[in-house]
């Protein structure tokens, strides 16, 4: 293998057409430098490259093995140097792709070695060669994690193991991590619990589980706190995949379990367009529950296919679906460390090496087009000013008497038992609003 560029079919960086434009390597709505409200599409979009998809992958399936162009996971090959040739061919497209960010896991960046003290030269190895590609191109880290689930060893999970050992194993391997996410200057750090759950309650004990995941994230924060890592700890929901039941299984059930272990100040929510599905949930209702909880951290954009039961993380293609659920990021104050992670890949049929491009373009140019309609919808108050206008009562008399505790359920009981509480249905508008939405996707500009 050698240095030499990988994708030479894109001999420019991507740049910004405009809607007019029939170039497929262009930009059609992503205008980096575009001003929208008080800040740049770059800036409140933030987008990042998932190095684990487009590098660490060769296209297999539960179905098949590999069919992408990836020479430097080809067998044989000295793992570092492999490992080097990845990272130059990812810098490489995040500089042509004009990606700000990209997100890793320790073992995408770098070989696990026979021990541990081995697996942690390895990574520190890889770091330095990633500074240097960062401080040449100004790509910079959204946020680094921890693969503590595709090795046999984390079969039972990792902070939720009936084995201390495995516990305080799992806990190593993020506390190097973490070092390297700041070394690097991440903005974030994820905890992706691909295996924190149950396949059976039979040798299951819930209580105790949950209290050690729990414990897992103090410490976590706490050795945050010890080294200075100014960036966000985030939790990722994750439900039916691989277990039957996953304990961060939609942002509601994180919610509740951060407040039972006093860590909602700290840890914040990192949600996937594909796992919301796999919840039962739309999108939008994840992002809006984080919103309204102070949890709203970063998103992975990507999407499922509701004809298949596993996470298919496919580009994002839906400006409806996109635009409502950045109307809810933007209502909670936009994003603050996190950002758009393309959490997607290729389909096994695309092969040439120019549709990592095509794909990213498209996913990049989807959620523009979702920013300009999801600001305009709030600017001009659509959604907004019909859901004041239908819970209006609430700031009323009788809606503060209720939430402020002046009456209890005898007094309303005698208020309609005299009539003076006699309501009539209002109609919800669903209909007009879903056009609404429409109109405002349409007419984006």
């Amino acid at each position: 293998m050698s240095n030499s560029e990988f994708f030479t079919d894109v001999t420019d960086q991507i740049r910004y057409e405009g809607p007019g434009s029939d170039n497929p390597l262009a930009f059609r709505w992503y205008d980096a430098n575009r001003v929208v409200g008080d800040k740049t599409m770059a800036e409140h979009l933030r987008f990042g490259v998932a190095y684990w998809h487009s590098f660490a992958s060769d296209g297999s399936d539960q179905f098949g093995s590999g069919t992408w162009d990836r020479p430097w996971l080809e067998a044989g090959a000295d793992p570092i140097d492999a490992a080097r040739q990845k990272m130059s061919a990812a810098f490489e497209f995040f500089e042509k792709l004009g990606a700000p960010y990209f997100c890793f896991h320790d073992l995408d960046i770098a070989p696990e070695g026979d021990t541990f003290a081995e697996s942690c030269a390895n990574l520190d190895t890889l770091v330095e060669e990633a500074a240097i590609h960062m401080e040449r191109t100004g790509v910079k880290l959204l946020w680094g994690t921890a693969n503590m689930f595709s090795r046999p060893r984390f079969a039972s999970g990792a902070a939720t193991n009936p084995d201390p050992e495995l516990f305080a194993r799992a806990a190593a391997q993020v506390k190097h991590c973490m070092d390297a996410t700041h070394r690097l200057g991440g903005a974030n750090y994820v905890l992706w619990g691909g295996r924190e759950g149950y396949d059976t309650i039979l040798n299951t004990d819930i209580g105790r589980e949950l209290d050690q995941l729990g414990r897992f994230l103090q410490m976590v924060v706490e050795y945050k706190h010890q080294i200075g890592f100014e960036g966000t700890i985030l939790i990722e929901p994750k439900p039916h995949e691989p277990t039957k039941h996953q304990y961060d299984h939609d942002s509601q059930t994180i919610a509740g379990f951060l407040r039972k272990y006093d860590l909602a100040d700290e840890v914040k929510l990192n949600i996937e367009v594909n796992h919301a599905t796999l919840a039962g949930h739309d999108f939008v209702h994840e992002v809006a529950v984080a919103v309204d909880d102070g949890l709203l951290g970063s998103i992975d954009a990507n999407r499922g296919d509701g004809r298949l039961g596993w996470d298919t993380d496919q580009f994002p293609n839906s400006v409806e679906e996109m635009s409502l659920a950045m109307h809810e990021i933007l209502r909670g104050g936009g994003f603050a460390t996190g950002g758009v992670n393309f959490d997607a890949k290729l389909r096994r049929q695309s092969i040439d090496r120019s549709d990592l491009f095509h794909a990213h373009i498209g996913g990049m140019d989807v959620m523009a087009r979702a920013l300009l309609a999801a600001h305009q919808m709030l600017v001009d108050g659509a959604l907004t000013t019909a859901r004041a206008q239908r819970y209006a009562g609430w700031d009323g008399e009788l809606g503060a008497d209720i939430l402020e505790g002046r009456v209890t359920l005898a007094d309303l009981h005698q208020r309609a038992y005299a009539g003076s509480i006699d309501p009539s249905p209002r109609s919800g508008r669903q209909e007009t609003l879903e056009n609404l939405v429409n109109r405002y996707v349409e007419r984006v500009s």
